[in-house]
């Protein structure tokens, strides 16, 4: 797999709720190992269009595609092993760091050498050899003896042992307080690179290094372009990056 994105016209509506569109038309393209952001208001469409491209959901009209294939067409867990997804909520289970890490692998045989590698990556390894048990450390329930920035470090290097081809990012840092989104955004920086990345952003100063950041109004894109090309355009992109600058200050 290559991992060129592309929606062609894509419509969608939740089943749940049906008299509500929420994708209108959708186009957009993503070109291999490009870093991808998706903005705008919330309910705009943004995680719906992950949701597509994980296929947990297929579109009513239109179609999403990669590498010129449409999705529906492919075998699912096949297509699936190429992804990875980190998210805002990382999920971690009861039992050892290695163990939670090692959900994200698809086979039962990984050296250590490759968990190494990925916790480097993540930016998390020095930690885990600091802790008295290492990577034998047991995290606790939905890993509540880790700060929510370990947590999401581990739930990145278990998305980096797939080796994915396409890293998709759904708010990742948005629920970090600000020291720890530092942290946590190199870790993401790091795991983008020659990889193609989609990535959904609230806070809108972890995308600014974006190859195309499109943004998203009602179900359909109305701006795209670099962060400085949509600031000197002045038009939606900067008025949410000037209303998020204006609410920090206060």
């Amino acid at each position: 797999m290559e991992g060129t994105i592309e929606f062609r016209d894509v419509h969608f509506r939740y089943p749940t709720r049906p008299e509500q569109p929420v994708l209108r038309g959708l186009n957009l393209t993503v070109k291999p190992g490009q870093y991808v952001a998706l903005v705008g208001a919330s309910g705009c469409g943004k995680s719906t269009t992950i949701a597509l491209l994980e296929r947990f959901y297929d579109p009513l009209v239109g179609g999403v595609f990669v590498d010129g294939k449409e999705i529906s067409t492919l075998n699912i867990a096949n297509y699936r092993s190429y992804l990875a997804l980190v998210s805002q909520e990382p999920t971690l289970y009861q039992g050892s760091i290695r163990d939670n890490i090692l959900l994200g692998a698809d086979r039962d045989d990984v050296p250590d050498s490759e968990i190494e590698h990925a916790c480097r990556e993540a930016n998390i390894y020095d930690f885990i050899i600091s802790l008295p048990d290492g990577f034998g450390t047991v995290v606790g329930s939905k890993g509540s003896m880790l700060s929510g920035g370990q947590k999401q470090r581990i739930a990145i290097a278990r998305a980096l042992l797939r080796d994915p081809k396409i890293l998709l990012l759904d708010e990742a840092t948005s629920a970090l307080d600000s020291e720890s989104e530092h942290v946590v955004q190199a870790a993401l920086d790091a795991a983008a690179k020659g990889r193609t990345t989609v990535a959904v952003a609230h806070r809108l100063s972890t995308i600014q290094k974006a190859d195309v950041i499109y943004v998203f109004d009602q179900g359909r894109i109305v701006e795209s372009g670099t962060h400085t090309e949509l600031m000197k355009r002045g038009g939606r992109y900067a008025e949410l990056v000037n209303l998020q600058q204006l609410g920090r200050n206060n």
